[in-house]
């Protein structure tokens, strides 16, 4: 049976959307032929010197293009998940130099939490997710310990809920993809500085060319040198990075791709500030948000990350695709950390703890499938079978150190940190996860979609206790799945239903010298997609019930043993809007509700069921505008938004919520293009998280103004 495409009509509501809001539906720009691509034919963007009309490229896009997370072409309006995308064009339209930039255009997405302690941090509806990230489809390492650099990515995707089906042991909420730059279809150049509140500096490049006439073979080199201080007394960042791409041409049927990168980050960590003179009132009044708490003099922390690895997809004469995805990578982290503990009862002397840690491991992970799309007697397949591999190791020693205390009103720093010979901790841990999945995407009908998956994991979680000389494997074993039915009610409005698991290993053992039974989650969404203008606006609105089980929670009979019976839950709703509604206004916007609670706490003394968990948002809001005048990257652009978080609760108190202004300007010629960006337009003053004894510090207003050259 040859049908005709998916969920397309003679009618749709693009037409009744663009007659009320008075704007003209565009059509798709003219790509050009592209280099590589792991999974699909990919358009090329052109520089933005050399775009010609007013047609919106996939460059200029905020609606970005097909998102990689889902191991899938199918667009994302075509997707019974719920997948939020970030694009470049919107990462460059906001100046963004964190994952926490992009991530806060997402809802349901909580980033940054810990404030600027130089790791990338975030939650999704309502778990924590830090080490759910994965970089062109691969997990980075079972641990994050070194912040990705923004500069490398062509956009940022979420996949929200669970996602072992896909991805193998990974914790519930969701998880984060980065796409790589990777070599273009035309030569090119770019070049850029930029100038910003607390000296910040950075110059960038982009450079490209290609290495023969079919297009097919191409290098890109990009990276970038920053060097910055920080709203609070003596915190600095310094960053360089470098990324190299290579594709090769093996034929018209063959895409391979080279990827490495280079990043060494150096930077005092910025703890926050005490509870008592910020979040809670202090006699002597409120401590300034500049005041260090930490020691000028300790050392810095110091991580350096190398990466190698590659992209293959091989197109078969019989339908069938072959994608092979491999990188190795490697890294270090060493520094010293200060943090804040009690108050002195004159409400003015500060105790402080301190660390000395190391970490450095690395990384093998490859994912292989194969896909192939056939029509039958009874509908349309997209099949996938895949096997994929990773083996995370990572050594872990720190050191507990003692430090003098400090007047948080008026600091004398120079305490010394003196550090014991032995090692508080040092264990050296190895995570090795095989799996083995398939999916199909079963096109009943014009109108009825169904996805259905299964994968088989193999799991060991090897650790080794130096102190103890004595070594722990834990291995452990799981099928997952997802399932999800959608229907076109009518043209181009696509309810959906879908059904997932998780599941992630728990380590160490009980009072009884048992392993744990691995964390498992669950999680039912139901949704339905506008595509209001095809391929250009789109509506995503969805509820979810979200479970985390067998989570770790003290033994209450056996002190510092753990048992694995506690329970969270999550439940909540998303809207997430996305939409170049002309050549001029592109848009994003969204808004979530997330109730996340303990629903078991293993019998604590003190019972901890329905708390909320901590720094989740009950609500959160966001959206950001660009309008372009000439409606091509030429000329003026003024741009602007909101980020608005409501009230969190954290560690037993409740951080206030906030709302945040960020507005921009830019302007383009030719070759040249400049821009200004304000955050935090009003200067508000807010609180990014919290922890036991110290509460993250929000970013102050900041601007910043970059020019680039474009040859």
């Amino acid at each position: 049976m040859k049908a005709r495409t998916p969920f397309q009509g003679s009618m749709a509501p693009s037409v009744f959307f663009v007659a009320l809001s008075g704007v003209s539906a565009l059509t798709h720009a003219e790509g050009v032929e592209p280099t590589t691509s792991p999974r699909q034919p990919v358009v090329v963007d052109l520089p933005a010197s050399t775009i010609e009309g007013a047609a919106i490229t996939a460059g200029d896009s905020f609606s970005g293009a097909p998102a990689q997370v889902g191991k899938t072409e199918r667009a994302v309006a075509l997707t019974p998940r719920s997948i939020s995308v970030v694009s470049r064009a919107l990462l460059d339209s906001q100046q963004a130099t964190s994952l926490a930039d992009a991530l806060n255009n997402m809802p349901g997405v909580t980033a940054g939490q810990y404030g600027r302690r130089g790791w990338d941090d975030l939650i999704i509806r309502g778990q924590v997710a830090s080490d759910s990230l994965f970089l062109d489809g691969l997990r980075t390492s079972a641990s994050n310990r070194v912040a990705e650099q923004l500069a490398g990515f062509e956009q940022i995707e979420v996949l929200k809920g669970p996602a072992s089906m896909e991805y193998g042991l990974v914790l519930p909420g969701g998880v984060v993809n980065m796409v790589s730059k990777k070599p273009k279809g035309v030569p090119f150049a770019t070049v850029g500085v930029s100038y910003g509140s607390h000296d910040f500096r950075q110059t960038t490049f982009d450079v490209g060319t290609l290495l023969n006439d079919s297009g097919k073979a191409a290098v890109r080199l990009n990276g970038l040198l920053s060097d910055s201080n920080d709203a609070t007394d003596h915190v600095w960042f310094k960053n360089n990075y470098i990324a190299p791409s290579l594709s090769l041409d093996l034929g018209p049927d063959t895409d391979f791709t080279i990827l490495a990168s280079h990043q060494d980050r150096q930077y005092i960590r910025q703890q926050g500030l005490p509870l008592s003179g910020s979040i809670n009132a202090n006699p002597n009044g409120d401590i300034p948000r500049h005041r260090f708490t930490g020691e000028p003099g300790q050392d810095p922390y110091h991580g350096v990350m190398n990466r190698v690895g590659y992209s293959l997809a091989h197109r078969f004469a019989n339908g069938w695709t072959f994608n092979q995805n491999l990188r190795w990578q490697a890294f270090r982290l060493d520094g010293q950390l200060v943090s804040n503990a009690k108050m002195a009862a004159d409400n003015r002397t500060l105790s402080r703890t301190a660390q000395q840690q190391h970490y450095d491991g690395d990384t093998l992970s490859f994912d292989n499938n194969l896909q192939h799309t056939f029509d039958s007697a009874f509908g349309s397949h997209d099949l996938t079978y895949g096997v994929d591999y990773m083996r995370s190791r990572e050594s872990n020693r720190s050191y507990t150190c003692k430090v003098g205390t400090l007047d948080a009103y008026e600091p004398v720093y120079g305490s010394s940190i003196v550090c014991p010979d032995t090692p508080r901790a040092w264990t050296d841990t190895t995570v090795r996860m095989l799996g083995a999945y398939v999916r199909d995407n079963y096109q009943i009908t014009d109108r009825w979609l169904l996805t259905a998956g299964l994968r088989h994991d193999l799991t060991d979680t090897h650790s080794q206790n130096h102190l103890t000389d004595s070594r722990s494997s834990n291995p452990a074993d799981k099928t997952t799945g997802a399932v999800a039915l959608m229907y076109e009610i009518v043209p181009d409005v696509r309810p959906y239903l879908s059904y997932s698991t998780s599941f992630y290993p728990n380590t160490g053992t009980d009072y009884q010298g048992n392993t744990f039974e691995p964390e498992s989650g669950e999680q039912w969404e139901a949704g339905i997609k506008f595509d209001l203008v095809p391929g250009r606006a789109l509506l995503n609105v969805a509820v979810f019930d979200l479970k985390r089980q067998n989570v770790l929670e003290s033994d209450p009979v056996n002190d510092g043993y753990s048992i694995a019976i506690g329970e969270q839950q999550t439940q909540g709703a998303e809207i997430d809007f996305s939409a170049d509604l002309t050549e001029r206004l592109s848009l994003i916007a969204g808004y979530s509700y997330t109730w996340a609670v303990i629903t078991e706490d293993g019998g604590q003394a003190q019972s901890t069921e329905g708390d909320r968990l901590a720094n989740v948002p009950r609500q959160t809001a966001n959206a950001f505008a660009r309008y372009r005048f000439s409606g091509t990257s030429r000329g003026w652009e003024v741009n602007g938004g909101i980020n608005a978080v409501s009230e969190r609760y954290t560690n037993g108190y409740y951080l206030p919520g906030y709302a945040v202004v960020n507005v921009g300007v830019g302007y383009g010629t030719d070759h040249w293009h400049a821009a200004v960006n304000v955050r935090n337009l009003f200067d508000k003053q807010y609180y990014a998280g919290g922890l036991a004894q110290a509460v993250a510090l929000g970013d102050d207003r900041t601007a910043m103004m970059s020019v680039s050259y474009t040859f």
